[in-house]
């Protein structure tokens, strides 16, 4: 088989595409054979040794992945051969990876292997985000900053089931139609000239109950001082860069509160509340209510283009990696 691996994290340039046999699963694995992997941020980051987390050498990208089992370890008696699944995997650049069974997941008939490949993070971070740390009520206005990225989309189209008026805020032309697509109520720029009362007249006058940002750039603070009264500010990533600072009596003007969501901590502390959540999750997609876009596809040998897409932030959707066989 084929995977992508590098033995330092110096650069995307010294990843290389290399030959090695399947991988054999251990009692509680389980083998896939990947049809799709998820390209996102911070696998372009981690790939790069610049995540808060840094993976053992040699490294291989991509943690999110879907595709069909196609062999079971000891243990494993609630999957089968053939099963369609998503699973976080060990090194998702690859046409095998192995995967632990007790998060390996059936995709629903309603969902595809290229659309399972980046939604289980996106998503629960989504959730988490808008229900556990931002209580979003229905009827309340959500702005939802970098919204046609994966997690940004993600929340547009959450925020939208749970029954918000989501505002989406978006660089391009391209990227504000794509979010109108997809769900969101109105759309924004992010010229920083002018756009607070640009949102402001999109918030009748008013401002969001709630801003969902995987970006914290440019924005951060004018969103910040935008927030209705009980406001509150999620900071979900920090794709727009350096990141940025805020004035500590803002929250006290606005009574209001930022707050942080880190889906990672999330699914370690909580895990059972993060399970069910998936399982929601699953059922919206099921029931037809919930409809990831798929977006950019890149071929295997096409990995290093993936992963400097990923950084560009100029993705719509979730961006997948396709091993192929």
């Amino acid at each position: 088989m084929k995977k992508v691996e590098a033995a330092s994290l110096d650069s995307i340039a010294d990843y290389r595409l290399v030959d090695c046999p399947v991988p054999s699963p251990a009692a509680g694995e389980v083998v896939i054979q990947i049809a799709a992997c998820g390209v996102g941020y911070v696998d372009a980051l981690v790939s790069l040794g610049r995540y808060q987390v840094k993976p053992p050498l040699p490294h291989t990208p991509g943690q999110e992945a879907a595709g069909r089992i196609m062999a079971l370890g000891d243990g494993v008696t609630d999957l089968a051969v053939g099963d369609r699944v998503m699973a976080t995997v060990r090194g998702g650049f690859a046409q095998y990876a192995v995967a632990p069974a007790a998060g390996t997941l059936r995709i629903p008939d309603a969902m595809g292997l290229e659309q399972a490949a980046g939604f289980r993070i996106n998503h629960v971070t989504a959730l988490h985000g808008l229900r556990d740390r931002g209580a979003l009520a229905p009827g309340e206005r959500l702005l939802v900053l970098g919204a046609a990225g994966g997690v940004g989309m993600a929340a547009v189209q959450v925020g939208k089931r749970m029954g918000a008026r989501v505002i989406a805020a978006a660089s391009t032309p391209e990227k504000r139609q794509f979010a109108l697509d997809h769900g969101a109520d109105a759309v924004i720029d992010t010229e920083v000239e002018g756009w607070r009362d640009r949102l402001k007249a999109l918030c009748d006058g008013g401002g969001p109950d709630l801003v969902f940002d995987p970006v914290c750039g440019p924005l951060f603070q004018p969103a910040f001082r935008s927030l209705a009264w009980r406001g509150r500010h999620l900071v979900v990533g920090f794709a727009g860069g350096p990141i940025p600072a805020l004035p500590a009596n803002l929250t006290l003007m606005k009574g209001a509160a930022l707050t942080g969501v880190d889906v990672r901590q999330f699914m370690l502390f909580e895990a059972q509340r993060a399970a069910d959540q998936m399982a929601e999750l699953m059922g919206w997609v099921t029931d037809g209510s919930l409809s990831p876009p798929i977006g950019r596809r890149f071929a295997l040998e096409d990995f290093a283009a993936a992963l400097e897409f990923a950084l560009t932030g100029q993705g719509m959707g979730k961006t997948v990696l396709l091993p192929g066989d």
